[in-house]
């Protein structure tokens, strides 16, 4: 059997649609409902109920092949690499938007050189979310701004320490002051990330704790989309350091001079104790701790 059909088989169970993982691997939508109905018919089992409104779901049948087909796949992807002097194969890391766009670039391109077989995944999503996929199987590892390890079933490796920092226009009337305590923030407006979103709980967090009042004026789902909004507008946000600093550096927005021991977390890399790690993943892995 090829296992062609149950990398298409995974896709098609992660994103619930077989059109959509046909636009992934780039096949015809015939071409993966085919591909389907072989396991079926290998495995002697329905593999997916379909329902009128074009919605699927696993059988209960499709959720243990789902198991198995992640470690096959993954051996497979060993024997592949191992045959290939470990230069080929795959590897998927889960991680959020503000890592993705201003702290993966660099180690990724790097990676590709060292590795030009490698096809690199990026998955971006919240912290349940990722360290979901990692305990799947999903992503082979994970990146995610956290101030703790919050699941102790997995390995946790700290890459550095992030500061956040309180971001606002040039013009700001706050900037006046050479030192900002929390309760200059009284009553403030911010533009902020969504609610799930690790910093902007621990900004909140912090403000409740202290007593401070204040409202949320926009929230936004992109550090992209809060930054231009800061620059034209009024309000106050908080962002990673990494993903403000060229605006800060070209004078398009100002730090806010307060100075907190818990204004910070850590980028920290997420690891399933049992994953195998190919060449690959342990350059990309060290390189990130340099």
């Amino acid at each position: 059997m090829d296992f062609i059909y149950l990398q298409t088989f995974r896709e098609v169970a992660i994103r619930e649609s077989f059109t959509r993982a046909a636009e992934v691997l780039g096949y015809a939508q015939s071409s993966v409902t085919t591909q389907i109905q072989k396991l079926e018919k290998a495995y002697q089992v329905k593999l997916f109920e379909r329902y009128s409104n074009n919605k699927i779901r696993l059988t209960s049948a499709g959720e243990e092949l789902f198991k198995l087909a992640g470690q096959m796949l993954e051996l497979f992807e060993q024997s592949k690499e191992k045959m290939a002097k470990q230069g080929g194969g795959s590897m998927t890391i889960g991680t959020m938007d503000s890592i993705a766009s201003y702290f993966l670039p660099a180690y990724m391109q790097s990676t590709r050189k060292e590795y030009p077989e490698l096809n690199i995944r990026l998955n971006t999503d919240r912290e349940e979310l990722i360290l979901h996929q990692v305990r799947e199987g999903e992503a082979d590892v994970g990146l995610i701004l956290a101030d703790d390890s919050s699941d102790p079933a997995l390995q946790w490796i700290t890459i550095r320490e992030e500061p956040l920092v309180l971001i606002v226009h040039p013009n700001h009337p706050l900037i006046q002051q050479e030192r900002i305590e929390l309760a200059d923030l009284e009553d403030t407006e911010w533009i902020l990330p969504e609610h799930t979103c690790n910093y902007r709980q621990l900004l909140e967090r912090l403000l409740r704790t202290n007593g401070i009042s204040y409202r949320v004026g926009l929230e936004l789902g992109n550090p992209e989309a809060i930054k231009r909004s800061i620059k034209n507008g009024e309000g106050i946000s908080i962002l990673p350091q990494m993903a403000a600093l060229e605006e800060i550096e070209r004078g398009e927005l100002t730090v806010l001079p307060l100075h907190h021991p818990e204004l910070k977390l850590e980028i920290q890399l997420v690891l399933h104790p049992k994953k195998w790690v190919s060449n690959a993943l342990r350059y990309f892995m060290d390189s990130l701790k340099v």
